[in-house]
Order: structure tokens, then C-alpha cells, then sequence
């Protein structure tokens, strides 16, 4: 990644695919429900390797030989926002990295990535044995309750000296637009996320999106223009 060009950080689940959750989209699939462990995990009764070990299990409990493979397999299944791939080429004409900062499973960026050809993704793995089934662990790269520090991190070790423009939908997406120039609440669960974004868009269109980051650019450059938010 160039240090100078904007840098577009993208949370994942409900934003790049519709599915509000790809742990969720497992947990529909196989016909479990983590609504204990969830709010336990907002409780902060338990932290994120054991509410990834919870989610993990009960899968498990109903496919106990459940494999990698197969949960790539359902990650297939999500379903891509709606006009993500037209977001995608626009901001590659405007000069940006795109990346992925998720809480989500890190077998559905992957995909992601691979399809529309974005410069990297930071989310979260399954462990697994060398014959792909599940041993029940979490691999944690992306605390859902910071994002922002695995954001900061990203730039520092990379160098980034270019904007930093961050797009996400829920209150674990606050830290992440706190290290932004910019940062877009794209179909905001809350009102304290629409709060603390510069941008809010309510249309379920990624389209939208490029275009506010086009013309957020534009006046960024525009030294007469209106001042960037702070």
C-alpha cells in the first residue's frame, strides 16, 4: 500500500454482504443460536476466545465433524451488498487501498478479497486440525471492542500518511471511526453510532458510499472549499 493514497477501511457484516453477522450466518445454517453467550459477551462476563469458543461448540454440538471447508462453504452463501462491486471500482478510480477490519470470520474476507481483488483483511480464524476439522478454538486478530487499536496499529506499522477513511455500522465500529479522517456510518444499528460519524447513510447501497467518499476528497483538496471534519 502507498503511504500517500486514501486508505478505505470497510467493516464487513452488514456492510460489505448483507448478513448482519457471518458468526450469525453459521449459526442460522446449522440451526443454533448464540444469544446467551452474546449478551454475556456484552455483560463482559466473557471476553472474545471464549465467546468465540461458545459459538464454536455449539456448532459442533449439532456437526461434530464439522470442517473448514465447510464453513467456507456456507460463507459462500453470504449474500454481497448491493452495489459493493460498483463501490469497490469507484474508489479504486479515485486512488484508494481497500481493506477489511472485521470482528467477523476471516474465511468470508478472505473470499471477499479474492473476488473484488482489496488489499488485505483483518478478521478473525476458526482453528482447525491438518484434516480441516474444527478443534474448537478461535484465532483472534480483531477484538470486537478494538478495532480502533488494530486500526492505529495497521497505519503505524505501515506508515500510512494518506486519509484514512473507515465505513461501518455498529457501536464496535466507534474506535475505528475515532482513528479517522473520515469516517461513514453505513446503515447504523444505533443512534450513538450515526452520532460519532461524520457521514451517515441510511440507503443499503454501497454506491452511496463511494459517492460521499468522492466528494469528501474533492473538497479535502479543494483549499477554498469547506473544511474536513474533525
Amino acid at each position: 500500500m502507498s503511504p500517500m493514497r486514501p486508505l478505505v477501511v470497510f467493516d464487513m457484516d452488514g456492510v460489505l454482504v448483507e448478513e448482519r453477522s457471518s458468526w450469525g450466518l453459521v449459526h442460522d445454517l446449522l440451526g443454533t443460536t448464540n444469544e446467551h453467550s452474546h449478551e454475556a459477551y456484552l455483560r463482559g462476563e466473557i471476553d472474545d476466545m471464549e465467546f468465540m469458543r461458545r459459538d464454536i461448540a455449539l456448532w459442533l454440538s449439532v456437526m461434530p465433524d464439522l470442517t473448514i471447508d465447510d464453513i467456507r462453504s456456507m460463507m459462500e452463501k453470504a449474500t454481497a451488498m448491493n452495489g459493493a462491486e460498483d463501490c469497490i471500482r469507484d474508489l479504486r478510480a479515485l486512488g484508494a487501498d481497500i481493506t477489511i477490519l472485521s470482528g467477523g470470520l476471516k474465511l468470508l474476507s478472505g473470499i471477499l478479497v479474492q473476488r473484488w481483488g482489496l488489499d488485505g483483511h483483518h478478521a478473525n480464524g476458526l482453528e482447525h486440525l491438518p484434516d480441516g476439522r474444527l478443534t474448537g478454538e478461535g484465532i483472534l486478530e480483531v477484538p470486537l471492542r478494538d478495532k480502533g487499536g488494530v486500526l492505529a496499529r495497521k497505519i503505524m506499522t505501515e506508515g500510512l500518511q494518506g486519509p484514512v477513511i473507515t465505513v461501518g455500522d455498529s457501536s464496535v465500529d466507534i474506535s475505528m471511526f475515532k482513528r479517522s479522517d473520515l469516517a461513514i456510518a453505513f446503515r447504523p444499528k444505533e443512534e450513538r453510532v450515526s452520532k460519532r460519524a461524520h457521514i451517515v447513510i441510511e440507503r443499503p447501497d454501497l454506491r452511496s458510499v463511494s459517492g460521499a467518499v468522492r466528494e469528501w476528497l474533492k473538497v479535502r483538496s479543494d483549499p477554498v472549499g469547506a473544511p474536513r471534519p474533525q
